[in-house]
């Protein structure tokens, strides 16, 4: 096997400088085949409050070019012990929300068919119900942390079945979701009526709030996700306003009381050695931006996600590790 290409070199060329791919990695069809792929959907149709995620995948790779090669926390290098590419973005139709749903369905299809894993920069949450699909379509119904500060499993907005606020009902429905394995993670604020928890119990979600992690703290509950995910293959969708509006302003629905961008980090590299089969970082919009603070957190949450992709190359998924 080739040895993998990784990304500029900063002490030849300023990082301010050089392609503007995800981290200045090569692209994918400089390549030709990489064992994860970072895709941008810049698609941002189905929002119920302020626009503007389609701006967030060229936002995150701008906020990327700090990001080094060796990954202190987890002990990799994601870089060197697999191939990692920029895919581009994935063009889809920002007038039909069931166009656009069905073409990134077929893309993110076409760019897994050899077992590229992706790591998918959104982008509205939308999007999260045609890449869970195609991941469902290589694996069967899949494990999901869903990190959000909202629920996302409500019926219809508008009388519309396809909007960032109901993929996962969608995917339940669907049966593309194992629904003995299914967690929200740092929900918080307002909902329209109790019954939105009790129609959420009973797709089979549990629910760790905000205030969760704070009480219990981070090894506590990354500890009962284990528990609940097994060695399920597993599908991470992270909203960025999973984060506290301090941590991340740049986004269509804020709440305050989120989590900081450390604790969601720690959780995430706790998944250490979990059967991670795709993954997602949706709802940047830079417009709402203050001094890159929400892109530059999304690189990172981007880059601990490729960094648990490279933990299994390393060792090897859990069952391959019997």
């Amino acid at each position: 096997m080739a040895e993998p290409r990784g990304p500029v070199d900063s002490s030849r060329i300023p990082r301010f400088a050089g392609p503007a791919t995800f981290a200045r990695l090569p692209r994918l069809e400089e390549v030709g085949r990489a064992d994860v792929a970072i895709v941008g959907v810049p698609f941002d149709s189905g929002v119920s409050y302020r626009p503007g995620a389609r701006f967030g995948p060229s936002a995150v790779r701008e906020a990327s070019r700090l990001l080094r090669p060796y990954h202190p926390g987890l002990d990799v290098s994601p870089f060197a012990t697999q191939q990692v590419a920029d895919a581009g973005d994935i063009a889809c139709n920002p007038f039909a929300i069931n166009e656009a749903v069905e073409t990134i369905e077929e893309a993110a299809s076409a760019l897994t068919a050899d077992g590229t894993r992706l790591v998918t920069i959104g982008g509205d949450h939308t999007i999260a119900l045609p890449l869970l699909r195609a991941a469902a379509r290589v694996h069967g119904p899949v494990a999901l942390l869903h990190f959000d500060a909202h629920l996302d499993t409500w019926d219809t907005y508008f009388g519309a079945e396809y909007t960032h606020g109901t993929p996962f009902r969608r995917a339940v429905e669907e049966g593309i979701l194992d629904t003995e394995a299914l967690s929200h993670v740092g929900t918080r604020g307002p909902l329209y009526a109790k019954k939105d928890l009790d129609d959420d119990r009973r797709m089979g979600f549990g629910v760790v709030t905000s205030a969760d992690v704070m009480r219990r703290g981070v090894d506590e509950v990354v500890d009962a996700l284990r528990q609940r995910i097994g060695e399920r293959p597993l599908y991470l969708s992270i909203d960025i306003d999973v984060l506290d509006p301090a941590h991340a302003p740049g986004t269509g629905t804020p709440e305050a009381g989120g989590l900081t961008s450390r604790e969601l980090l720690e959780i995430l590299r706790g998944l250490a050695g979990a059967n991670l089969v795709g993954a997602d970082v949706v709802e940047m919009a830079p417009a709402y931006d203050h001094a890159e603070i929400t892109s530059v957190a999304a690189s990172h949450v981007a880059y601990d996600l490729v960094s648990l992709f490279a933990l299994n190359e390393k060792h090897g998924t859990p069952a391959e590790r019997g």
